[in-house]
C-alpha cells in the first residue's frame, strides 16, 4: 500500500491490516526532523504489532535522515523508505522528495548513512524524473548511485513529476504512465528488486505487472477500495489464506474503533477509511451515507457503524427476495 499524505493515517492501515496480513503497509511520509523532534509516540506508535509496516521518510539532510531511521527501527519498523517522488511545493521548500531526483548524489549520501544505522531494509521509492530531466537518464543515474551505495529495493512511480505548472494532485493523472521504462529497469538490473507503482487500478493489473517486475504497489485504488485488499493474501502469498469480506474486515476493525474511541478520537476519523470498503456492493451507497452523516454527531459510537451495517445487510436481502 502505497504512502499517501493525508490519507494513509494509522488508522487507514489498521483497516488495511484487517484486509491483509502480508502486504507491505506504508506510513505517511514524516519528515526526519519531525521524527527527530517531534511527539514520537504519536508520529510512530502503534505500527509494530500491524507489521509488516514501513516508514517513509522525507529528508534531504544525510546525518538527520540516518538518525531518524535509526529512530523508526527502534519502534518496530520492517522497512526505511526515503521519499524521492513527493511532488508538493512544501516538500520541494524543504529541498526532499521529487526534486531529488535532480541530486541523485545527495540521495546515494542520505542512503548510505542510513544503511550504516539500521539493520532493516531501506529503500528508495522515486519517480522517472521531474521537469525537463530525461526520464531514462534521470531514473537509470538513481538507480546506478543508489545501488553502488548498497540499496537494492526500488519503489517506482511510472510518471515523471512537474514540479512547475501542476498541483501535486495533477501530477498523480497528468503525466503520462510509463511502465515500459520501469519493466526495462528490472530487465537491465536483475540485481535488483524493482516494485512498480502509479495507476493501477485491481489484482488483475497487479498480476499481470508481477510478470515484468518483482512487485506491485497499490495507492488510491486500494485506498477508494479497501475490499479489494481483502483477497491479497489469497491471491499472491498462500492459496490457502482465507479471503476476508467486507464485514469480517469490520469486525476485526470494531476493536481499534472502540478503543480510539475511548480515547477522545472522534468516529469521523475512524470511518473515513472504511467508506469504500463495500464499493459495487448492494447497499453501499447507504453505508456510506449513515457513516458520512452521523459520524459528525457530537458522542458519535459504534451504534452508527452498527446501523450502517444493518442497511448493508437488508438491502442484500431484498435484493434476494427480488431474484
Amino acid at each position: 500500500m502505497a504512502p499517501m499524505m493525508d490519507w494513509t493515517d494509522r488508522h487507514c492501515r489498521r483497516l488495511h491490516r484487517s484486509l491483509s496480513g502480508r502486504a507491505l503497509l506504508y506510513t505517511e511520509m514524516l519528515t526526519a526532523q519531525a521524527v527527530i523532534h517531534g511527539d514520537r509516540g504519536k508520529l510512530l506508535g502503534g505500527d509494530a504489532a500491524d507489521g509488516p509496516v514501513a516508514l517513509q521518510l522525507g529528508g534531504a539532510d544525510p546525518g538527520q535522515v540516518a538518525q531518524a531511521a535509526r529512530i523508526g527501527e527502534g519502534f518496530g519498523y520492517a522497512e526505511i523508505n526515503l521519499n524521492v517522488g513527493c511532488p508538493s511545493d512544501r516538500v520541494q521548500s524543504g529541498r526532499f522528495g521529487a526534486c531529488l531526483m535532480r541530486e541523485p548524489e545527495l540521495v546515494a549520501a542520505c542512503m548510505a548513512e542510513v544503511m550504516a544505522a539500521v539493520s532493516v531494509p531501506a529503500t528508495v521509492k522515486c519517480r522517472l524524473g521531474v521537469d525537463d530531466q530525461d526520464p531514462e537518464e534521470g531514473l537509470f543515474r538513481l538507480v546506478e548511485l543508489c545501488a553502488a551505495a548498497g540499496v537494492t529495493t526500488f519503489v517506482v512511480h511510472a510518471r515523471k513529476a512537474w514540479l512547475r505548472g501542476l498541483s501535486p494532485k495533477q501530477n498523480r493523472d497528468i503525466p503520462p504512465l510509463d511502465y515500459g521504462l520501469v519493466y526495462r529497469l528490472k530487465a537491465e538490473r536483475p540485481d535488483l528488486t524493482v516494485v512498480i507503482n502509479g495507476g493501477i487500478g485491481s489484482l488483475d493489473e497487479a498480476e499481470a505487472h508481477l510478470a515484468r517486475v518483482d512487485g506491485v504497489m497499490l495507492g488510491r485504488a486500494a485506498y477508494h477500495e479497501p475490499g479489494l485488499l481483502g483477497a491479497v493474501d489469497r491471491r499472491f502469498f498462500d492459496p490457502a489464506a482465507p479471503e476476508v469480506d467486507g464485514f469480517e474486515a469490520v469486525e476485526r476493525y470494531r476493536v481499534h474503533m472502540a478503543r480510539e474511541l475511548e480515547r477522545g478520537t472522534g468516529l469521523h476519523t475512524l470511518i473515513r477509511p472504511m467508506l469504500g470498503l463495500f464499493h459495487g456492493a448492494q447497499g453501499a451507497r447507504a453505508w456510506r451515507r449513515i457513516l458520512t452523516v452521523e459520524s459528525t454527531v457530537k458522542g458519535a459510537g459504534l451504534e452508527v457503524v452498527d446501523r450502517a451495517l444493518e442497511a448493508l445487510r437488508s438491502a442484500a436481502e431484498r435484493r434476494l427476495e427480488l431474484v
